[in-house]
């Protein structure tokens, strides 16, 4: 099978291509097992994620309405503002996916059901007699069958439009990923992996739409009732929850994003429950000392807080630019995706990019440390007068230690628990690659024959953005592609053998680089596409992308328009 970036069916074959990597591999060569199901502790998971999701929206709402009693009327919009607006882009967000997923749901697999349709017609043979008296049932029978999807189509649009209104988008994609996720469990063979498809795709939707609100929604709500707190020295019950809450929030989306990005990916060792724990706790501390930090200072400087964290942002998203990600499917939406980006690191680190990250993860932490520091100090120093000694001085003791602790948790997390393994010694420098690993996304496999012609026949309609830095499998590239070894290797899993039987669905755009999601996660079009190709395949089939064979082909992509 094959399937081009605008999601439209080429063509249907089961021959056996060039097993190309799924991704670039630049610190473990291993392959995770394909056959993943999903588990009960994955079902737990989702429950829980539920659980924060109410509990957070709950609190925020409960300390909304007591602020209105206590007649704190500023505190009460400025709370209010901040659960309202990003529901609401969050919703707006939801309901464009799913308009676009269910608009054309029929359309988009007309051009994949008429090529299974003709790729069958050899084993179907029939009279004129016989196609002359099916005809009048097969036209009643299709307008039956229009009336009642037409009514269907219009009750989902109802109840979409409703769950939408009433802000439970999130709910709704947490229920479906369960149910998707059970019925992965309960089918047969090729049902299971129908299903477990849709699942990854559905909790991969719901992973960017909660990040996407934690730090637009959690994170300032946190920093917000912790300034209260400061304000007024005083804790309230319903503060406390709040603030408890959203700090909570925000930990557990960045692990769950993570496990979320990492699952999706057959070229990535899957995060275990332990190190999605260790991870969560990492962001949590870290995240509590960087906003109990903003807390002190903009209870005395509102003024030159917000300067600050304006300047902050534009260097960050500088920095996320400058790096040259690669995570959407054109130019603007890169641009957009950067600065939303820049706002999660005011508050924590976010990987951006593949390789070796210990240059760029130290010279953060230390950006960080330095901005805590100077902002504690500073309201130390210009704190109220009736602020006593002793408060102050635990008050600094508080944010040091949650950092302290958030430090040691990442420590932790790369040390012991990282799916790739440990990172101790694994790199020389900061910008080694391992030996062994592979640097391009399409090599072929060992076993693999040469690539026929037909994986680079023609370019895709929708070009995706390349960087210079990909690398070119086997022979010489000249001075543009070179692949630095390593001086010593990190200890590696066994590695595991990907599937390479079966048809294939061919999709000619080259692999997404780690951390970027999937084309086929990002693209609604090729999404769907591939959804009706599995549906109609008697087998499940592997996705194969685009193999840049020659650096001519590299260089078409870089420059084509």
């Amino acid at each position: 099978m094959a399937a081009k970036s605008d999601g439209t069916a080429v063509s249907l074959q089961n021959d056996i291509p060039p097993t190309c990597l799924p991704g670039p591999e630049k610190r473990s060569p291993q392959w995770r097992p394909v056959e993943k199901e999903y588990s009960l502790l994955d079902c737990c998971w989702t429950l829980c994620a539920l659980l924060v999701f109410f509990s957070d929206g709950a609190s925020d709402l409960w300390l909304a309405a007591d602020y209105y009693l206590r007649r704190d009327y500023w505190w009460f919009a400025l709370t209010l503002v901040f659960i309202i607006i990003p529901s609401v882009v969050v919703q707006v967000l939801s309901f464009r996916w799913f308009a676009y997923d269910y608009s054309d749901a029929n359309g988009s697999g007309t051009a994949v059901a008429a090529m299974v349709a003709a790729s069958n017609a050899e084993s179907h043979f029939s009279t004129k007699d016989s196609d002359q008296r099916g005809a009048g049932r097969s036209a009643a029978v299709t307008r039956t069958r229009s009336s009642a999807e037409s009514c269907c189509r219009a009750c989902v649009w109802l109840f979409q439009s409703v769950v939408h209104v009433f802000q439970l988008a999130q709910v709704w994609r947490y229920v479906h990923v369960l149910y998707l996720g059970v019925q992965s469990r309960w089918r047969g063979d090729h049902e299971h992996k129908h299903f477990y498809w849709r699942t990854m795709f559905e909790n991969a939707d719901i992973s960017m739409l909660r990040l996407l609100e934690t730090f637009l929604k959690s994170a300032p709500q946190l920093v917000l009732q912790l300034s209260i707190m400061v304000q007024t020295s005083q804790v309230l019950p319903l503060q406390g929850l709040s603030a408890s809450a959203s700090l909570v929030s925000l930990g557990w989306m960045m692990a769950s994003y993570q496990k979320a990005l990492r699952d999706s990916r057959d070229d990535k060792l899957p995060m275990s429950y332990k190190a999605v724990v260790v991870h969560m706790l990492w962001h949590l501390f870290t995240v509590g000392a960087r906003a109990m930090a903003f807390a002190l200072f903009v209870s005395i400087f509102q003024l030159y807080f917000g300067i600050f964290i304006v300047a902050h942002w534009c260097a960050m998203t500088f920095w996320i630019i400058q790096g040259e990600t690669d995570f959407c499917m054109s130019k603007w939406e890169e641009i957009i995706y950067n600065m939303m980006v820049g706002i999660v690191y005011i508050f924590c680190w976010f990987s951006v990019r593949e390789g070796p990250m210990r240059c760029r993860l130290l010279l953060y932490s230390l950006i960080i440390l330095g901005e805590n520091v100077a902002l504690t100090a500073v309201w130390y120093i210009y704190r109220s007068p009736r602020t006593s000694d002793f408060y102050a001085v635990v008050v600094v003791c508080v944010v040091a230690c949650s950092y302290a602790l958030g430090t040691f948790f990442m420590f932790v997390y790369y040390c012991l628990l990282h799916p790739d393994g440990p990172v101790s010694g694994a790199y020389i420098g900061c910008c080694d690659v391992q030996v062994g690993a592979v640097s391009d996304p399409c090599v072929s496999s060992p076993t693999s024959a040469p690539p026929p012609l037909d994986v680079v026949s023609s370019p895709p309609r929708t070009l995706q953005r390349t960087k210079g830095g990909e690398s070119v499998p086997g022979g010489d590239v000249g001075e543009v592609f070179k692949m630095r070894t390593l001086k010593a290797s990190r200890t590696a899993a066994p590695r595991l053998t990907p599937r390479t039987e079966g048809p294939v669905i061919r999709i000619d755009l080259p692999r997404k680089q780690y951390p970027a999601w999937d084309a086929h996660f990002i693209d609604r079009r090729l999404r769907k596409t591939i959804l009706v190709l599995e549906a109609a395949a008697p087998v499940t089939p592997r996705i194969q992308y685009r193999c840049l064979g020659t650096p001519k082909e590299v260089m078409e992509y870089e420059t084509t328009v």
